[in-house]
């Protein structure tokens, strides 16, 4: 069995403001062409984003040309409306490729999405729009395949009353995952005391958190990042440091005791990299052993568990096939990792199956139940 852990569905021009409540559809983000007729997301103010681009799968350097052509003023060579193929935005054309490729189940994240979470985050309201938007999209996309595309909502920790209800409706819609930032929220580590509450919620209603690469809060000083970089989800420091996010999330989440007080907690992380883990642990426990006897006192005294412990048992990570996943399940064990492909993405895989075959090898066994689609079960809660 096989369960593609990370895939991604583009949105419509229009999906924002079609599944968003009529009277926010002033705070609508949208698909706009310029003059020349390239495709930019917008925001209900006007304010452009992002390039869209209608990526090849496994060809990064397509990107690269195409927005080569963009800064020389040329307009696209086919339009972006053209470019788009079914499998890319239409869930019942996604069942059709899985069959064709001999894939099970596929997690799906926005597309878009990964954009504009940090550009909207001065304007809650529209953010939140938005986001319930996605959201009730992703419940149509569940109940097209059900039990076959899993796709991942989109939220915001910094309004937990309205993240309840999110999760309340997700929950009822068959949704199963929901991405949110590995970041402080609104100045407050994830582990602080206000946010129980949220991830109370999210045990109650069945779905899992998951960390996911976007533009979202930096973990750096904004001072680190080059302001002249046009890569707004990817600039080159953070493309270094992928894993710094997630890695400073779950090393709070442990050691001040979110999975100590929530048990029934799981955590995803998906294309944030996975080689960090066997050294994360080993610091993880490390530090605490070290800070303990250097100030003579236990440290973190309500632990049952080493810290390391506790991600082993609720967090699972995505490895890519190039990152070598029979030696992290060596380094680590069977129980963490995941299959994955980032597919339509340039940076993903053209063919999901062979592709990641040919790079990582088959694995075999208990590790490959786990690894091919167990490991992904666990997230959700199948």
């Amino acid at each position: 069995m096989r369960i593609d852990c990370d895939t991604h569905l583009y949105e419509s021009r229009s999906m924002w403001a079609d599944h968003m409540d009529p009277r926010e559809r002033d705070l609508a983000l949208r698909i706009l062409d310029d003059e020349l007729g390239h495709a930019w997301l917008t925001t209900h103010e006007g304010t452009r984003i992002s390039l869209c681009e209608v990526q090849v799968p496994g060809d990064v350097g397509a990107v690269g040309a195409y927005r080569q052509r963009v800064r020389a003023g040329l307009p696209p060579e086919v339009p972006y409306d053209e470019g788009l193929v079914p499998e890319f935005w239409d869930p019942s054309a996604r069942l059709g490729q899985l069959d064709r490729w001999g894939i099970d189940a596929s997690v799906i994240f926005p597309n878009f999405g990964l954009l504009w979470e940090r550009p909207l985050s001065h304007a809650l309201p529209a953010l939140k729009a938005n986001l319930g938007a996605w959201n009730r999209w992703a419940v149509t996309v569940a109940q097209t395949g059900p039990d076959r595309l899993y796709p991942v909502a989109h939220l915001t920790l910094r309004d937990p009353g309205w993240l309840d209800g999110q999760l309340s409706a997700l929950a009822a819609g068959g949704v199963r995952m929901a991405m949110v930032a590995p970041a402080l929220v609104d100045g407050k580590p994830l582990s602080h005391p206000d946010l129980d509450p949220v991830w109370s919620s999210f045990v109650e209603h069945g779905v899992t958190p998951v960390f996911h690469v976007a533009n979202q809060q930096h973990v750096f000083d904004p001072a680190w990042y080059d302001a002249d970089d046009p890569l707004e989800v990817g600039p080159v420091l953070s493309s270094v440091f992928i894993w710094t996010a997630p890695a400073l999330a779950l090393a709070d989440m442990a050691l001040n005791g979110v999975f100590a007080r929530h048990p029934d907690l799981r955590v995803g992380i998906m294309e944030l990299s996975a080689p960090w883990v066997p050294l994360f642990l080993m610091y993880l426990d490390g530090g605490l052993d070290f800070v303990s006897k250097f100030d003579g006192m236990l440290r973190r005294p309500g632990l049952d568990l080493r810290p390391s412990e506790y991600v082993r048992r609720q967090v699972r990570v995505a490895a890519f096939p190039y990152e070598n996943p029979a030696k992290l399940i060596h380094q680590v064990g069977d129980g963490m990792f995941m299959y994955c492909s980032d597919w339509p993405h340039a940076e993903g895989l053209a063919n999901p199956v062979a592709d990641y075959d040919a790079q990582a090898g088959v694995i075999e066994g208990h590790a490959g139940d786990n690894l091919y689609a167990g490991n992904v079960q666990f997230l959700l809660g199948a």
